[in-house]
């Protein structure tokens, strides 16, 4: 049973626990958001937050163009 076990805490510690860190930083920024931040999506758009929803941003991508998308498409948010 020791291989085993082992096999399981290498496991642990190299492939779930880096994903779960992962996942939490995505999910504190996705909270963190604010109108005014510059993101870019999923899909490769950039834009600034003109609005917030609990499910939804709405981003200004352009002048007179508004996007309203998923907040869980939001990829980044880029440091000016």
């Amino acid at each position: 049973f020791l291989p085993l076990i082992l096999v399981f805490v290498v496991f642990y510690f190299f492939m779930i626990r880096p994903q779960m860190k992962k996942q939490r930083q995505v999910q504190d920024m996705l909270k963190a958001l604010k109108v005014g931040d510059r993101v870019v999506t999923s899909g490769g758009i950039y834009g600034n937050v003109v609005g917030l929803k609990d499910d939804t941003v709405v981003l200004k991508i352009d002048d007179n163009v508004k996007v309203e998308l998923a907040r869980h498409a939001v990829a980044g948010v880029i440091a000016r």
